[in-house]
C-alpha cells in the first residue's frame, strides 16, 4: 500500500474522556485495524504527530496522553507500568476497541510490553521503538533523576534561566551547520515540561518504577519468550544515545521470528528523524502479517513449554 506524502496532513486534535475520575486526553482518527501508540517518559502524544495522520489513512490510531503527561490527569497514585498498562486497555474499552496493535516508544515500549503480557487476549502485533525494558544500561541523566533527592533539584533544573539558556545553545549549534540531533530538541522539550510540579512529581514517581542509579530496573527479556505468539518489530535507531541499540539486536536473537529494523541515521526517535520511513515499515507489517489470536490455553502452552 502506498503512503502518500500531502504536506497538508495534521495530526487530530485532542480529545477528551474520564477514566475512574481521571481526565484523559488523547488522539484518534482513521478507521480499519486498531494501532495504539504508547509515547515516551516527559513526552505527549504530539511525538505521532508526523505519522499519525498517515496511518489514519489505513487504521484506526489512538494515541494517548498518558496520566501525568501532556494534558491529562497527574493525580498521586500508581505510575507502575502494570497501571500504565491497564489504563490503556481500560481506555480502549472505553472507545470500543476489544484488540489493537500496541506499538510503544522508551518508556512506551515498556508499557506495550506489559499490555501484551497482562492483556495478551488484546494484543495484535505488538512494536517497540528505542524501548525501555530490554537491558540494564540507559543514559547517566535519566539515571541521575532517579536519585534520592532529585524532586528538590529538578525545580532548579527546569527554570526559565536554564531553559532559555539550553535553547540557545541549540541555535547556535545551528547556525554553526552542525546538525542538531532530533534527540537534544526533544529532550529540552521534556525537560522543559518538568516545570509544572504535577507534571515533575509524576516524572518522578514513574522514573523511579523503572530505573534505579544503577541503570534499568525492569528487564522483560526474560518473558520475550512469549512474544514469539505474536508478530513482533523492533525499531531503533543506530545512533541512540539513551538506550543504546544493542538492546534491539539482543532482543531480536531472543525471539525467533521476530523482525528488527534499525534505522543508521537516527537517534532515540526514529518517528521524528525518519517519519516516511517509519511509516511505510509499519504499514508494511501490519500488512503482511496476520493478527494474533490467543486464548488461555495457548498462552498455558507457551508458559509451560518454556519451563513453568
Amino acid at each position: 500500500m502506498a503512503v502518500s506524502q500531502n504536506p497538508a496532513m495534521t495530526a487530530p486534535e485532542l480529545r477528551e474522556i474520564a477514566l475512574h475520575g481521571h481526565r484523559v486526553f488523547f488522539r484518534s482518527a482513521g478507521s480499519g485495524p486498531v494501532l495504539v501508540l504508547v509515547h515516551g517518559i516527559t513526552s505527549t502524544s504530539d511525538t505521532w504527530s508526523n505519522v499519525l495522520p498517515y496511518l489514519a489513512e489505513h487504521f484506526t490510531i489512538v494515541a494517548p496522553d498518558l496520566l501525568g503527561h501532556g494534558e491529562s490527569a497527574k493525580p498521586r497514585g500508581d505510575y507502575s507500568l502494570g497501571a500504565y498498562a491497564s489504563g490503556i486497555r481500560d481506555l480502549l474499552i472505553a472507545l470500543g476497541h476489544e484488540r489493537a496493535t500496541f506499538v510503544g516508544h522508551s518508556l512506551g515500549g515498556g508499557i506495550a510490553m506489559q499490555l501484551a503480557y497482562q492483556f495478551p487476549e488484546q494484543c495484535e502485533r505488538l512494536v517497540l521503538v528505542a524501548s525501555g525494558g530490554l537491558g540494564r544500561d540507559i543514559t547517566p541523566l535519566l539515571r541521575a533523576a532517579s536519585l534520592p533527592g532529585s524532586e528538590l533539584v529538578l525545580p532548579l533544573l527546569v527554570n526559565e534561566r536554564v531553559l532559555g539558556a539550553g535553547r540557545a545553545v541549540g541555535r547556535l549549534l545551528a547556525r554553526a551547520g552542525l546538525r542538531v540531533h532530533t534527540d537534544v530538541g526533544q529532550v529540552l522539550r521534556g525537560h522543559a515540561s518538568l516545570s509544572d510540579g504535577e507534571a515533575r512529581a509524576a516524572f518522578v514517581h514513574t522514573l523511579r518504577t523503572i530505573v534505579d542509579p544503577g541503570g534499568q530496573r525492569v528487564d522483560a527479556s526474560d518473558r520475550l519468550y512469549l512474544a514469539q505468539a505474536i508478530p513482533f518489530l523492533i525499531i531503533w535507531g543506530e545512533h541512540d544515545p539513551i538506550i543504546p541499540v544493542e538492546h534491539a539486536h539482543a532482543a531480536h536473537r531472543l525471539v525467533p521470528g521476530s523482525r528488527l529494523e534499525v534505522f543508521s541515521e537516527a537517534g532515540h526517535f526514529p518517528h521524528l528523524d525518519d517519519p516516511l520511513r517509519f511509516v511505510r515499515l509499519l504499514t508494511d507489517f501490519m500488512e503482511t502479517t496476520q493478527p494474533a489470536r490467543i486464548d488461555s490455553a495457548s498462552w498455558k502452552e507457551l508458559i509451560r513449554g518454556n519451563g513453568g
